[in-house]
């Protein structure tokens, strides 16, 4: 041990060293070496603009489009843990049609590219289910205080029906890993657990309700919360049904301003901020929840 650590002590240095050399060599070839010209001023005025009848300064495209990614991530993970925690009961069902329907559907999804996944959806969803239901005409009746609630919880009226569409794609696609996730913490749990709860009396729902999922749910909130992070880096790829999320208004800035680097920066930092935070709490979680388990033992 006392020899292995010096060596581990350089490798370690070594390799700080030949990422501090890449980076460098990458910001070198970005900023000197790339015939560019740097408008980096643009930036400022596409986050934020000044509203001369409130007199306040309010979230400008690029801003607008990280709230709406936000919003689209948060609805889309509530829909897939819905669909996930059912579909991944029936993966644990004792009736083989429950699990080979749950099989079936995590493989389907599983495989199937998330851009094709996106257009079935959309066309499907947006042309055929919704106007079937009234769902844009509902919420275009909708009186001026539900619009400014709707605007503030998802989106504007003109642009509910591609949200919605947006959140059902993430959604669906999400519960398929989610499943697994919700399958593997139920088998997780001691076959010890079941026999002493159906000693008491209880029937299967009520196994799982007060016995089961508690206690599985200790092991799937960390890869729960990592799937929500992967939820808001999946959300950019709906900017191909025009979701004006955060990849699609800076296409919109980039096309109006031709400004192409100084966007694509900006938008892959508020990615980082988000996810990297977003990463520390899970990290914070994971050491919460291990410091409970060794305390219960």
């Amino acid at each position: 041990m006392n020899y292995s650590s010096p060596r581990l002590f350089w490798l370690n240095l070594l390799l700080i060293a030949i990422l501090i050399g890449f980076f460098t060599f990458i910001l070198y070839r970005l900023f000197f070496s790339l015939n560019y010209n740097w408008n980096w001023s643009v930036i400022p005025t596409y986050l934020v603009r000044y509203d001369e009848q409130s007199g306040r300064w309010l979230p400008n495209l690029l801003l607008q489009g990280l709230f709406t990614t936000i919003k689209l991530s948060i609805w889309g993970m509530l829909l897939a843990g819905i669909l996930g925690l059912v579909i991944g009961i029936l993966r644990t069902s004792k009736r083989l049609f429950f699990r080979l329907c749950a099989r079936t559907f995590v493989e389907l999804i599983r495989n199937t590219p998330p851009l094709v996944l996106v257009f079935i959806f959309y066309f499907f969803v947006s042309d055929q289910v919704l106007p079937a239901i009234g769902a844009d005409s509902f919420v275009r009746g909708l009186s001026d205080q539900w619009t400014e609630r709707l605007a503030y919880i998802a989106t504007t009226p003109d642009l509910f029906i591609p949200f919605l569409s947006g959140v059902i794609t993430i959604g669906i696609f999400q519960s398929a890993y989610i499943t697994e996730i919700v399958r593997a913490g139920i088998e997780a749990i001691d076959v010890g657990q079941w026999d002493a709860s159906k000693a008491l009396g209880l029937n299967y729902f009520q196994q799982l309700r007060l016995i089961i999922l508690p206690q599985a749910l200790r092991i799937m909130l960390p890869p729960l919360a990592n799937e929500f992070i992967n939820t808001i880096k999946y959300s950019s790829i709906v900017s191909i049904i025009s979701i004006q999320e955060l990849t699609f208004q800076g296409l919109q800035v980039m096309s109006s301003t031709q400004v192409t680097i100084e966007v694509w920066l900006t938008i892959t930092a508020m990615y980082l901020i988000i996810c990297l935070s977003l990463s520390l709490l899970v990290t914070r979680l994971e050491h919460r929840l291990n410091s409970f388990r060794r305390r219960v033992v």
